[in-house]
């Protein structure tokens, strides 16, 4: 019995350099598809985690932002 890789190979000898080139394109596909596979894969339970982790911190950065904001506002309006 011959192997699909065997086959593929049998196949790939018989075709002309368009072909050959059409193949490679998606074989390249292939791979592209592969590693994006795994860059796309997001676990929503550590995600989560994650959120919850830096929430705090979100929110006491956020305080600080807007209290600068409010600081630099009053700095504006007496300099007028």
């Amino acid at each position: 019995m011959i192997s699909t890789k065997e086959q593929v190979v049998t196949s790939l000898a018989e075709l002309n350099d368009e072909q050959l080139q059409t193949v490679a394109e998606f074989l390249e596909f292939l791979r592209f598809r592969e590693r994006r596979k795994f860059e796309t894969q997001f676990d929503d339970v550590k995600l989560e985690a994650l959120y919850a982790e830096f929430a705090d911190e979100d929110h006491e950065l956020a305080e600080a932002g807007l209290a600068q904001y409010a600081a630099n506002l009053e700095r504006e309006d007496a300099a007028q």
